[in-house]
């Protein structure tokens, strides 16, 4: 009989402390002014792409080990998206953060349409290009959950024309036009 030692690995201790020793030195350096720890914008940011990357399934393709993408043998076609929904290439987790990030994009762009534009025209020009972005990329979005669901009923731009059609007439048929 052999026994088999293994020693113990230290790497994930020795990055807690790095990280902890980094945070504490940024603190110890910027003691005199602390602003930086109540800027909005930056939680925002830093939370928005905290998010998009735990969503993204990366951590997935990490613990299974996936392809980065798949070349069919009988066509020699590329395949950039896993056609179950037990697995997904490491290219499509960058496809979806890239569309999941269009779309906050988008968000952003309606959220921040009242902000600092006094012109009309601006303002309904800016709602409306946050309104496409968000609508195409998320019909996008839908294409792909489709592609891994295939009995899925809806199609790519069935959500855009819903979406558009709800916005144009509540813009240009209602009376209170307190968004424009």
């Amino acid at each position: 009989q052999i026994r088999i030692f293994r020693p113990p690995s230290y790497s994930g201790t020795m990055a807690l402390i790095l990280l902890v020793s980094l945070i504490g030195g940024i603190l110890y350096l910027k003691r005199n002014n602390l602003e930086f720890l109540y800027n909005k914008t930056s939680w925002g940011v830093f939370s928005v792409v905290l998010i998009l990357a735990m969503t993204s399934g990366q951590m997935w393709n990490h613990i299974r080990g996936a392809q980065l993408m798949y070349r069919n043998p009988q066509d020699g076609q590329w395949h950039y998206i896993h056609g179950s929904t037990q697995s997904q290439f490491i290219v499509e987790s960058y496809i979806v953060i890239f569309l999941n990030a269009a779309i906050v994009g988008g968000m952003f762009m309606l959220s921040e349409v009242g902000e600092n534009k006094k012109d009309s025209g601006k303002k309904k020009f800016y709602a409306l290009c946050g309104l496409a972005v968000v609508a195409i990329f998320f019909s996008f979005m839908l294409s792909i959950f489709k592609v891994k669901h295939r009995g899925y009923p809806y199609r790519l731009g069935t959500l855009c024309v819903c979406v558009c059609v709800c916005v144009c007439v509540r813009a240009f048929l209602c009376e209170d036009r307190s968004l424009y």
